[in-house]
């Protein structure tokens, strides 16, 4: 089984406008946020906070799941994001903070969050 992962993310600025993007490096994909590499609409409106995000095993969940959440209103995309992170806080703020790796070199820094698609998280869905 491969350990490829891909994230469906929702990225914010500080007036609250919204992003939705899919990605098979969500930390890689953040950074470029971050620093204004992603030309556009998120250069332009400062989209610089992670508010949101999903894993996925499967590149075409993520991609459909991508394409749901852009189909929605605002007040849905909203109560998606509040759902699991009420007062929109950047959960990636202290990304830059720590490398890919430890300092232990047999533990990994993770991105705490379960892929969707995973058949282990089958009883947790819908």
């Amino acid at each position: 089984m491969s350990d490829k992962r891909y994230f469906v993310y929702i990225m914010s600025n500080r007036s609250r406008t919204i992003y939705t993007g899919v990605t098979n490096s969500l930390r890689r994909r953040v950074a470029e946020h971050k620093s204004g590499l992603v030309d556009g609409f998120t250069q332009r409106y400062k989209i610089h906070r992670l508010v949101y995000y999903e894993s996925y095993v499967d590149v075409r969940n993520a991609i459909n799941r991508e394409k749901e959440i852009k189909g929605w209103d605002r007040r849905r995309r909203v109560a998606l994001i509040e759902a699991e992170n009420p007062t929109w806080e950047d959960l990636a703020a202290d990304w830059d903070k720590f490398h890919l790796y430890s300092p232990d070199p047999g533990v990994k820094q993770q991105i705490p969050r379960f892929a969707r698609d995973d058949k282990s998280n089958e009883s947790n869905r819908e």
